[in-house]
């Protein structure tokens, strides 16, 4: 499994509701809110060979409330 992070920015007035919308589909490994200039901080897990900005735009990118993202792709953890 491949981890990558991606940061939403909402509208305002729907981060909870982008939130609730993440685990409903249950695609996130976990979903935090966050302060800044992105309303959540989401990881997510795929399988190898998976296209990470296919899975973004169709998967993420679609759901009602999201304004912006930011994905973090990362290489290893420590």
């Amino acid at each position: 499994m491949i981890p990558f992070f991606v940061q939403i920015k909402c509208q305002l007035g729907k981060a909870y509701h982008v939130a609730a919308a993440l685990a409903d589909r249950e695609i996130a490994s976990e979903i935090y809110s966050t302060a800044g200039n992105f309303d959540l901080l989401v990881k997510f897990y795929v399988e190898q060979g998976t296209d990470i900005g296919h899975f973004v735009n169709e998967k993420v990118q679609t759901i009602p409330g999201i304004q912006d993202t930011h994905t973090i792709i990362t290489f290893k953890a420590f």
